[in-house]
């Protein structure tokens, strides 16, 4: 067989290469290329949720298709919305079938944001090497950026396992083809917590996963914010010395240090925002505003009609979200401000519209990326009511 490549391009000391942690690191390394080791990621996102984790019994998949069909119809009157061209794929997963799943569908999403914090962490560590280091120190400094991103990914997809019920719990848009997951493990645990019906309860996260689908496969919304995201990133200025700062204070016999910094809030970001890349925050935050609070207020809406223990499943979900701070996947991954206020202020400004108005003036909203409000028409739904009336 032939001898497997070297990561660090044969400058690495004959005396290290036998080494096990050394040979163990090379594998890790070549399992994965670009500015993310997804190999990594998935290993220590599935290591966090593998133990009790069990696939759904078949008939689990069955009883989601009843109520996704259910919901597709509820949602279709209510909206006005023509359905996806496309039937939807509906799958029960478990904890480790969701990340193996979202391992490949956030890539498209993460990786141009890994790239330029892939960057800094480079030149971070390269004026970090003290005058006179060896080359291949230099070499290993560039392999320690996908490793460090594979980290932080893994830690949010195993946390995100841990509490997401559907697919679009991570509001993203995705291809029309992508199937609809739904995690049963968890959504089983949060009926038993809360003592809620599980027909009712599953009918509940149908709505809003049914809803999301209808926004996001409108054919100009993946691309849209596929834009959005890559003109802000594009841009985009890491705090190269705050990043330095937090990579030299770890503490080597620490391994806890590092689980700190990954679950933390900021994570490896640190991003420096001038005018300009407000702006385009601004129109970012105002799409996910726009459409986690337009499902938001179908679902109740639906959900209020429809479900005779809707009052049950509305305060153990407000309560459930009282702990929630920020997006992880926006904040954590992308170095994006997501703040869960942000959603509620989309759900109040669908809620103004439909009083001062109908529901067919606000679902316009989807019509087009001109169409949706800005961030201070959310704030003050008056002035998209002007413009759109």
């Amino acid at each position: 067989m032939d001898e497997p490549q070297d990561p660090f391009g044969g400058m690495v000391p004959e005396g290290f290469k036998d080494a096990p942690l050394f040979r163990e690191l090379q594998r890790v390394l070549l399992s994965s290329s670009g500015p993310v080791n997804w190999e990594l990621a998935r290993q220590i996102a599935v290591a966090s949720v593998a133990a009790g984790d069990e696939p759904p019994a078949d008939e689990e998949t069955g009883v989601f298709e009843q109520v996704v069909r259910v919901a597709e119809l509820q949602v279709a009157a209510y909206t006005g919305f023509e359905p996806p061209s496309q039937v939807a794929a509906v799958r029960a997963v478990g904890r480790v079938g969701w990340i193996q799943a979202n391992v490949e569908g956030l890539r498209p999403v993460i990786e141009p944001a890994a790239a330029r914090l892939g960057e800094a962490v480079a030149t971070a560590q390269r004026d970090a090497l003290p005058e006179g280091a060896p080359e291949f120190a230099g070499q290993l400094m560039s392999q320690l950026s996908p490793l460090l991103l594979g980290a932080q990914v893994g830690s949010v997809l195993g946390y995100l396992a841990q509490h997401v019920l559907a697919q679009y719990d991570v509001a993203l848009p995705r291809p029309e083809s992508a199937a609809m997951l739904f995690v049963v493990p968890n959504i089983a645990a949060f009926e038993r917590d809360w003592s809620l019906d599980a027909r009712e309860f599953r009918t509940w996260v149908a709505l809003h996963e049914v809803t999301h689908r209808f926004e996001f496969t409108r054919e100009w919304t993946l691309p849209y914010l596929r834009g959005l995201l890559d003109d802000f990133l594009s841009t985009l200025r890491v705090d190269v010395e705050g990043l330095r700062s937090r990579l030299e204070s770890l503490d080597p016999s620490e391994p806890e240090a590092m689980q700190r910094m990954l679950e933390g809030e900021e994570g490896l970001f640190g991003t420096v925002l001038d005018d300009e890349q407000r702006i385009k925050l601004g129109r970012i935050q105002a799409f996910m505003s726009s459409a986690e609070g337009y499902a938001d207020h179908v679902m109740h809406a639906i959900g209020r009609k429809l479900l005779a223990s809707y009052q049950r499943i509305d305060e153990a979900m407000r309560r459930y979200r009282e702990g929630e701070q920020g997006d992880p996947v926006f904040e954590r991954l992308l170095g994006i401000e997501m703040k869960r206020e942000q959603y509620a202020a989309g759900r109040r400004f669908c809620d103004a519209v439909v009083e001062a108005a109908d529901e067919q003036l606000l679902a316009r909203m989807w019509d087009s990326a001109e169409a949706l409000p800005s961030l201070p028409e959310i704030d003050e739904p008056t002035l998209w009511l002007a413009r759109t009336d």
